[in-house]
């Protein structure tokens, strides 16, 4: 028996139908590529801004240094150290120093203390911002406690460091023309201490 001829009248609708397939498909792969790229940017988002703030200086962020400068100018700024525990955290926190001059592009060194007066083992971690917010992009930060976790014992006193130094682009900035101090201020928050192995959390042990 001879094969059935196609319908003439038919192909055009059966070739929309093929091509309304086509452009569905594309569509759900678009969509599904777009949840993926969004879902991974949602991860992203925090390290990408933390970067982008220690580069740009944006919020009152500072720079992070690999080397000092290669001298530093006669133009000197004060530098004041503030030091802040957020509620629940029983860890007395203090600069060693309130404040300290320096030369722009001098590299100097300072020290936080913090003490944990509870009875326990405490895990906390440390943000910072400086004053003017604008003088971020040229404040640099060689060494620092921030946003690494410190477990303190109970009774634990340590002295943190802090290796810093004001760009020489400062003085050239107009924005700091009148800019003789910059504030920088640490705040520590507590950390949830992660569960020991055999541990019992809510009455029921980890799996």
């Amino acid at each position: 028996m001879a094969a059935e001829r196609e319908n003439p009248v038919d192909a055009p609708a059966a070739q929309a139908a093929r091509r309304r397939a086509r452009n569905h498909r594309t569509v759900a792969l678009s969509c599904a590529a777009f949840v993926a790229v969004m879902t991974g940017a949602a991860f992203a988002a925090v390290p990408l801004y933390q970067m982008f703030c220690q580069v740009t200086g944006f919020g009152g962020a500072t720079r992070v240094a690999a080397a000092a400068p290669g001298a530093a100018l006669e133009r000197r700024v004060e530098v004041r150290f503030d030091a802040n525990t957020a509620p629940g955290l029983d860890w007395s926190f203090t600069p060693e120093q309130r404040s300290v001059e320096v030369q722009v592009g001098e590299t100097k060194l300072a020290y936080y203390r913090v003490h944990n007066r509870s009875s326990q083992p405490v895990t906390a971690s440390a943000t910072y911002n400086v004053t003017p917010s604008q003088s971020g992009y040229h404040f640099a930060k060689m060494q620092c406690f921030c946003f690494t976790d410190q477990t303190l014992q109970p009774g634990e006193t340590l002295d943190m460091p802090v290796v810093f130094f004001v760009d020489p682009a400062f003085a050239e900035d107009p924005e700091m023309r009148g800019v003789k101090t910059i504030t920088l201020s640490y705040t520590f928050f507590p950390k949830a201490a992660p569960l020991a192995a055999g541990a019992v959390k809510d009455g029921k042990a980890p799996l």
